[in-house]
């Protein structure tokens, strides 16, 4: 197959497809496919609720077609696969989306036709578990009829700087013939430039550890906080000190959620341990960050009732829920180990965030969130997600949210460290 005789279906339009799809449908014809119907109603509207793409860029795409219907993608000869890889509640791979997304293909596909996936998954995922996928449905044999490719996502949700074309794309095939046609594709629309992979494997190790290695280096950030707290000592201090050196990493303490950094290393981890190896770093680092939103309680806690204050029945407001800043993005989001952590200790938990909508969070999580949040009505305040709209509050605002004797826990370095009175 030559570039020109590309005909493109991204399947999968959540955070890491749209822009994909975007991004294609501004240079060449695009069906862009997800089996959520309500979800391509408002990309043909033109509404993004992920805001990952606000509609001029929806209308400059003016190349993508939406679609819910499968059977429209046997018009493709190319597919990009950007479905998410969750953990299940066993902290194991689920790769059902991937399994489906692949029968769906397989139904459809064709001789001379490429399949490149971009879901994070452990190394061999591709050619061990999808591709035996699309050969059983299409009757197809791999590297003969059909072929495959690797190029792990690189989407930064709610990151309006670090966007698909400036952010440089490690590409992969199961030819070498195939993989210059997978890097010529991409070539198309990354302006950063891509990376060659010598194998898919490659591609797909080099994903899954580009997380697993942030995951660890704040671990170990979580664990000095810990530590320093127990001393006395500020933690941001320290760092900002230590950050002085040109060669220290500039990593800070806090909740690991999202649907990369707390997901990624079970993939990996669940690997090693199928071929007879059991990680210790990996998984050390994991139950370390696991555990923070109950340390974070405990903390609460603690300083509520060394100032004499009723922790049982007590009113807490938490202020963020997403995963990170500025975005809507509930996946994986740690902010409800807190809540479930202080109601074990019959606290009364309001939720306020912005940015999240209310029926999801109900949906995801059985939490209903709170409105406008009520002046002097709360014994502590949690700042638990750095949102522009709570920077702007200062600690005033914020402070005004609490009653007369109130604890203000700032997890994420938004106030001055004699403005609040508890940090990580």
């Amino acid at each position: 197959m030559q570039i020109d005789q590309v005909k493109l279906a991204v399947v999968g339009l959540g955070y890491v497809g749209l822009p994909l799809a975007v991004e294609f449908g501004k240079r060449r014809s695009v069906l862009g496919f997800d089996i959520n119907e309500k979800r391509i109603a408002e990309l043909k509207a033109g509404r993004d609720h992920t805001l990952e793409v606000d509609s001029d860029e929806l209308a400059q795409a003016s190349q993508l077609s939406f679609i819910s219907n499968a059977e429209e993608l046997a018009q493709a000869n190319v597919f990009i696969v950007t479905v998410p890889t969750p953990i299940d509640q066993y902290k194991r791979p689920d790769l059902t989306p991937l399994i489906r997304a692949s029968e769906t293909i397989g139904k459809v596909l064709k001789r001379g036709d490429i399949v490149i996936y971009e879901s994070t998954v452990y190394p061999g995922a591709t050619e061990e578990d999808c591709v035996p996928v699309l050969e059983a449905v299409s009757g197809l044999r791999f590297n003969e009829d059909f072929f495959a490719g690797y190029s792990p996502e690189r989407i930064n949700p709610g990151d309006k700087t670090h966007r698909v074309p400036n952010i440089r794309k490690v590409t992969s095939g199961s030819t070498p013939e195939v993989a210059d046609l997978v890097d010529a594709l991409y070539g198309e629309i990354i302006t950063a430039g891509t990376h060659k992979a010598s194998s898919i494997r490659v591609a797909e190790a080099a994903k899954v550890i580009e997380n697993t290695q942030r995951d660890v280096n704040i671990a170990l950030i979580n664990e000095l906080a810990i530590i320093f707290n127990r001393l006395g000592i500020d933690t941001q201090a320290v760092l900002e000190a230590a950050g002085t050196k040109w060669n220290f990493l500039p990593f800070r303490p806090g909740l690991v959620g999202g649907h990369c950094i707390g997901v990624d290393p079970y993939y990996l981890t669940h690997k090693a341990q199928a071929i007879g190896y059991h990680p210790e770093i990996i998984l050390a680092g994991r139950r370390l960050n696991d555990g923070m939103g109950e340390y974070v309680v405990s903390q609460l806690v603690k300083s509520m009732t060394k100032r004499g204050m009723q922790v049982q029945g007590a009113r807490v407001l938490v202020m963020g829920l997403t995963f990170k800043e500025n975005c809507p993005d509930l996946r994986n989001t740690r902010v409800v180990d807190i809540v479930n952590e202080l109601k074990e200790y019959n606290i009364a938990v309001d939720v306020h965030d912005p940015w999240v909508d209310a029926e999801e969070a109900v949906r995801e999580y059985g939490i209903t969130m709170a409105g406008q949040p009520e002046q002097g009505a709360y014994d502590a305040v949690i700042l638990a997600v750095a949102h522009d709209q709570f920077k702007v509050l200062g600690a005033d605002g914020i402070r005004a949210l609490g009653k007369a004797e109130h604890v203000l826990y700032d997890l994420k370095y938004v106030l001055d460290a004699d403005q609040a009175d508890l940090r990580l």
